[in-house]
C-alpha cells in the first residue's frame, strides 16, 4: 500500500511575508549590497540564508548599521525607540512591518491614550511582542497562559483592553480571552480579531485534516511562532507532528506504520521546501498526493510608497 500525502491549503507564504521579502529584494535592486535588516525579516532560516547570500546583513541592534545606511524593519514590527535610534544615526528606514501587526500597534497606542491597562496575549521575547510592548511599556501586561491571567493584579476599577499577537494558537487565545473576561468582565477587545487571516487559515487546514492522518509534518523554522502552533494542533488532536526546516531533518523512523501524512508549511516557509519533502516521500514510499483546500487567499499588501516610487533618500 503506497503512502498517501495530504497537502494542506492554504500553506506557506502569507501576504505579509511576501511583502517583507519583496521589500528587501527591492532595496537591494535600488541601493545594492549591503542592505541592513533589523532582526530576521521573517522567521525562516532558508529565507534569511538566501538573502544573506545576496548581501543582506541582519542586525540585532541599530548600532550595528553604519551611520547613513539603509535599514529595513522586519515583518514583526519594531518599537518606537528603535525608530528614534535609527533617526539619530541618520539611517534610511524602510518599514516592512506586516499591516496586520501594525494594526495591533495602532490599537495599543489608542488604548494607552485612553489611560487603559493593556493586556497583550502573546509570547514573551517574540519580536512581534517586543515591538508592540514598546508602544506603551508602562501600561502593558504580557500574558502567555491561564496562569498569567490568574496572576494579574490590575485594579478592578481601571479600564482594560486586550490585544493578541497575530500568530497565536486560536485554541489557546480563546481560552485566555475567556479567562480574562471572567476575571475582568469590563475588559475591551479590538474591533476585529488580531490573529491574522493566514494564521487562522493554516490552523483550520490542520484542524480539518489531521484527524484522518497518521503523521503531520510542518515545514518551518523553530523560531516561527505560527509554524510551532501548527505542530501543537496536531498533537492536541492525538496525531504525531514534527516541525522541520527542510527534508534534511526528516527521520525515516517517523514513517513506520504510517499510511497518511499531512504536509503543511508555516507562513514564512518557501514552497520549494514543501516540494522537496513531497518528492522525497514519493521516492522513498511511492507516495501519492492530494490537495486539501480549506479556503482560498487573495490578500496582497503594497510595498512602502518609497519602494513603489523607486526613490530612497
Amino acid at each position: 500500500m503506497s503512502m498517501r500525502i495530504v497537502l494542506a491549503n492554504p500553506r506557506g507564504f502569507c501576504a505579509g511575508v511576501n511583502m517583507a521579502i519583496e521589500c528587501v529584494e527591492r532595496v537591494l535592486q535600488l541601493k545594492g549590497a549591503p542592505v541592513y535588516v533589523y532582526h530576521e525579516i521573517v522567521h525562516n532560516r532558508h529565507v534569511v540564508n538566501r538573502l544573506s547570500e545576496q548581501g543582506v546583513v541582519f542586525v540585532n541592534a541599530i548600532e550595528e548599521a553604519p551611520v547613513g545606511a539603509t535599514v529595513v524593519y522586519s515583518a514583526h514590527g519594531v518599537a518606537p525607540e528603535v525608530r528614534r535610534q535609527a533617526d539619530a544615526r541618520k539611517l534610511v528606514q524602510i518599514d516592512a512591518t506586516c499591516p496586520l501587526v501594525r494594526k495591533v500597534h495602532v490599537e495599543a497606542i489608542r488604548y494607552a491614550r485612553q489611560q487603559m491597562a493593556i493586556v497583550l496575549i502573546g509570547h514573551r521575547g517574540h519580536d512581534e511582542v517586543v515591538g508592540t510592548l514598546g508602544e506603551a511599556p508602562d501600561s502593558m501586561y504580557i500574558v502567555e497562559n491561564l496562569a498569567d491571567v490568574e496572576a494579574l493584579t490590575i485594579p478592578p476599577d481601571r479600564p482594560i483592553g486586550y490585544l493578541t499577537q497575530t500568530t497565536l494558537s486560536l485554541d489557546d487565545a480563546e481560552a485566555i480571552i475567556a479567562a480574562l473576561k471572567t476575571k475582568y468582565p469590563h475588559v475591551r477587545g479590538p474591533a476585529s480579531e488580531d490573529i491574522c487571516y493566514a494564521t487562522t487559515n493554516r490552523q483550520m487546514a490542520v484542524r480539518q485534516s489531521a484527524g484522518e492522518c497518521d503523521l503531520v509534518l510542518v515545514v518551518g523554522s523553530q523560531n516561527s511562532s505560527n509554524s510551532r502552533r501548527l505542530v501543537e494542533i496536531a498533537w492536541n488532536r492525538g496525531v504525531k507532528g514534527h516541525l522541520i526546516d527542510d527534508v534534511s531533518q526528516v527521520d525515516r523512523a517517523w514513517f513506520d506504520g504510517v499510511n497518511t501524512v499531512l504536509i503543511t508549511a508555516g507562513a514564512s516557509a518557501p514552497e520549494d521546501l514543501v516540494r522537496g519533502l513531497v518528492e522525497f516521500l514519493k521516492g522513498e514510499h511511492g507516495a501519492t498526493v492530494e490537495e486539501c483546500q480549506v479556503t482560498s487567499e487573495d490578500v496582497h499588501f503594497e510595498l512602502p510608497a518609497a519602494l513603489r516610487a523607486g526613490v530612497l533618500r
